[in-house]
C-alpha cells in the first residue's frame, strides 16, 4: 500500500487529544466581551454557585448603573452585593435573604425593596426551573401544579409570565402555564471543561443546566481546571453541558468559594467545604454600610483576579476547607464539641417545640403511610431529622429528601444546615430539583410528607415567607410552595406571636389547604375532620401556671380568635434521649439556642 495512503487512513481514524474551537480565556475578558448593560443575566445554582464570575461582574460594572435583570434560585452572599452596588433593576428568584447559620431577611434586600430600587419577581424552586426547561426545549410554555392559589400566581399572571387554564380532562381542576424563561447569558461553575467548553458538573445538580441551554447567547463557564478532550471522553458520563451551549471557559480554582464543591467520588477532583466563617463575616458586614463598603473593597474590588482572591484567603484557610470537605470529618468536629448531654441544662421552649413536632411527624408518617419526608430549613428540618431516626429505629421504610437534590440521606451531627457536606455523602441518590420537587412529590409512586417553617401563618394554614407589602421583604418561597402544592400533607412549625400567627396573611407564599397540623412553642393546632381552620388541641405546661392562665397567654399571642378543643391535652415533657439527639444536630444552638459556642451572627 502507498505509504501516504496508509498514513491518511491512520489519521482518519485517529482520535485527537484536543478537539474543538478554543474558547478558553481569562474571566475578565469573557465578561468584558459578552456582557452588556441591560442584559438578563442568570446565575446557575447547583449545590454551589459561580462566585468568581459574580465577583468579576461586580468589578467590571461597579460604579455604573447597568440595569441588569438578575435571575437566580437564591439571592444571597455576594449576589446581594449586586443589589447594594445598584447594578440590578429586577430580580427574578425564589429566595432573597440570609441563609447561614439560619434563614433571615437581609438588610440590603430589605432596603432595595422598601426604596423601590429593585423590582422583585417571585417564583418557587420548581417553577423557576420549569421556566428554563421550557426555553431549553423550545417550548413557549410548560405545565405546572405549583403556584396555584398563591399570591405568586396573581403577580405573575399580571406580568404575562403565568396563566391558569382548566384541566383538559377534568374541568373542575386547574393547571398553571409558565412562560419560557430566556436569559441572555447564564453564568455557571463546573469541575472541569476542555477548551471547547464540554463541561463536567457533578451532583447534587440543583437546578441543573437548563438555564445554560435556555440562554440566548449561551453560558459563561468557569471551572476548577481545564482538561483535555481526551479526559472529557474518559469521563463523558459526567459531562452535563456540551460545548455548543458555551460562550467561553475560564479557569477559576475555588471558583465556588465560599460555597463548597463535592466530588462525588471522582478522585481527580479535590473537594472543598463551605466557608461558614466567610459567610458569617459577610452577613455581619451587611448590617453596617461602612463595614460592607470595606468588605467589598477587600474581597471584590481589591482582588483583580481569582488568583489575588485566593492569595487573600491564604494557603492555611484553603487547606482547612479542603480537609473539611473530606468524608467523615463530621466525626472530628463532633469530638471537638464533646458530649451533647449537659445534665444541668433544662430543655427550652424551642427544643420542646421541635421534639413535639418530630413526634407528630412520626405519627403522621405512620398513619398516612408516607414513604418520604421533605423538610424546609431550620426548625422544620430538625424536627424531620429527629423523626427520621426514630422511624428508622422502628424499621419503617421512610427516606429524607432535600430540594437541591438529596435523596435518602442520613443527617450527621454537628451541623444543622440542611445542605451540609456531611449529609451529601450519606445520600442514596444525588439528583436535581426537578426530581425532588417534581417527580418525588407526585402522588401515586411516592407519598411525601412536607415539613415547613413559616414567617407568618394564618388560621387556615396559608404561609407567608415572602413579604409584608410596603413593610418588609422576608425571604421568599424556595421549595415551600411546591411542597404545599404537591405533597400529600404538610406539618408546619413556627414560633408563636401576634406578628407571626395572623388572621389572614397579606401574601400567600404557600396555600394552606394541605397544612393539617401547626406546632408552635406554646401548643399544637390541628384542622379537625373537614374543618378549614385550626383548633388548639394541646399545650405545653408552663411552670406553676394553670390551664386558664396558659390559654390566656396562647390567645394573647394569636392573631385569630382562638378555638379550643374540648379534649384539650397537656403535652408531656420531651424525653432526655430526644433532647440529646436534637442538640447533637445543633450543638452551637444556631436554631435551638443555648449552644456550647453560640453563633456570632
Amino acid at each position: 500500500m502507498d505509504p501516504l495512503l496508509q498514513e491518511g487512513k491512520k489519521l482518519r481514524w485517529a482520535i485527537p487529544a484536543e478537539e474543538g474551537p478554543n474558547k478558553v480565556c481569562e474571566l475578565k475578558e469573557a465578561i468584558g466581551k459578552h456582557v452588556n448593560p441591560g442584559m438578563w443575566l442568570h446565575v446557575a445554582h447547583f449545590h454551589y454557585r459561580p462566585s468568581a464570575a459574580i465577583n468579576e461582574l461586580i468589578r467590571q460594572f461597579w460604579g455604573q448603573h447597568p440595569d441588569f435583570i438578575l435571575s437566580t434560585v437564591s439571592v444571597r452572599e455576594n449576589l446581594v452585593v449586586l443589589l447594594y452596588g445598584g447594578l440590578v433593576r429586577q430580580v427574578i428568584s425564589t429566595f432573597c435573604g440570609d441563609v447561614y447559620p439560619s434563614p433571615a431577611p437581609n438588610p440590603i434586600v430589605q432596603a432595595a425593596y422598601l426604596q423601590g430600587k429593585v423590582e422583585f419577581e417571585n417564583w418557587s424552586l420548581l417553577t423557576i426551573v420549569q421556566g428554563f426547561m421550557a426555553a431549553a426545549m423550545g417550548l413557549d410554555f410548560v405545565v405546572t401544579r405549583s403556584l396555584l392559589g398563591s399570591t405568586m400566581e396573581e403577580e405573575n399572571k399580571k406580568r404575562g409570565r403565568f396563566q391558569v387554564i382548566p384541566h383538559p380532562d377534568d374541568g373542575r381542576k386547574k393547571l398553571g402555564l409558565i412562560r419560557a424563561f430566556e436569559p441572555d447569558i447564564t453564568f455557571l461553575h463546573g469541575w472541569a471543561a476542555d477548551r471547547a467548553g464540554n463541561t463536567i458538573i457533578l451532583p447534587p445538580y440543583g437546578e441543573d443546566v437548563w438555564s445554560a441551554m435556555a440562554a440566548r447567547k449561551g453560558a459563561i463557564v468557569t471551572v476548577e481546571k481545564i482538561v483535555s478532550t481526551e479526559f472529557i471522553r474518559k469521563h463523558s458520563c459526567l459531562v452535563r453541558l456540551p460545548a455548543p451551549y458555551v460562550l467561553s471557559v475560564s479557569p477559576a480554582p475555588l471558583g465556588a468559594h465560599p460555597y463548597g464543591m463535592y466530588a462525588a467520588g471522582v478522585e481527580e477532583f479535590e473537594v472543598y467545604a463551605e466557608d461558614y466563617d466567610f459567610m458569617a463575616d459577610l452577613r455581619r458586614a451587611m448590617k453596617e454600610p461602612a463595614r460592607l463598603e470595606g468588605w467589598v473593597k477587600k474581597w471584590v474590588l481589591g482582588c483583580p483576579t481569582q488568583s489575588h482572591y485566593l492569595d487573600q484567603l491564604g494557603e492555611e484557610r484553603i487547606c482547612v476547607l479542603k480537609g473539611k470537605g473530606q468524608a467523615g470529618t463530621w466525626e472530628f468536629q463532633k469530638a471537638l464539641l464533646g458530649e451533647e448531654d449537659q445534665p444541668g441544662r433544662e430543655s427550652n421552649s424551642i427544643e420542646r417545640m421541635v421534639v413535639c413536632a418530630s413526634e407528630i411527624v412520626e405519627e403522621t408518617v405512620l398513619g398516612g403511610k408516607f414513604d418520604t419526608i421533605l423538610a424546609g430549613v431550620g426548625f422544620a428540618n430538625l424536627a424531620a431529622w429527629l423523626a427520621h431516626y426514630t422511624l428508622k429505629q422502628m424499621d419503617h421504610p421512610v427516606e429524607l429528601t432535600a430540594e437541591v437534590g438529596f435523596y435518602g440521606y442520613r443527617p450527621r451531627p454537628g451541623d444543622p444546615f440542611i445542605f451540609n457536606f456531611a449529609n451529601i455523602s450519606t445520600c442514596k441518590q444525588l439528583t436535581e430539583i426537578l426530581h425532588i420537587l417534581g417527580s418525588y412529590l407526585r402522588e401515586g409512586k411516592s407519598r411525601c410528607l412536607g415539613v415547613l417553617g413559616a414567617g407568618q401563618i394564618d388560621k387556615q394554614g396559608n404561609i407567608n415567607s415572602t413579604l409584608i407589602p410596603n413593610r418588609t421583604f422576608l425571604v421568599g418561597s424556595g421549595g415551600a410552595n411546591d411542597a404545599a402544592s404537591l405533597a400529600g400533607e404538610i406539618v408546619a412549625v413556627a414560633r408563636q406571636s401576634k406578628e407571626s400567627f395572623v388572621e389572614k396573611v397579606p401574601y400567600i407564599t404557600s396555600p394552606g389547604e394541605r397544612v393539617k397540623t401547626l406546632i408552635s412553642d406554646l401548643g399544637v393546632f390541628k384542622k379537625r375532620g373537614e374543618e378549614k381552620d385550626f383548633t388548639l388541641t394541646a399545650y405545653f405546661p408552663s411552670g406553676s401556671l394553670g390551664e386558664k392562665e396558659i390559654l390566656s397567654r396562647i390567645e394573647s399571642r394569636c392573631g385569630w380568635r382562638l378555638r379550643v378543643d374540648s379534649n384539650l391535652r397537656v403535652l408531656p415533657p420531651p424525653s432526655r434521649e430526644k433532647i440529646i439527639l436534637l442538640r447533637s444536630f445543633d450543638p452551637r444552638g444556631d436554631f435551638i439556642g443555648g449552644g456550647k459556642s453560640s453563633s456570632s451572627v
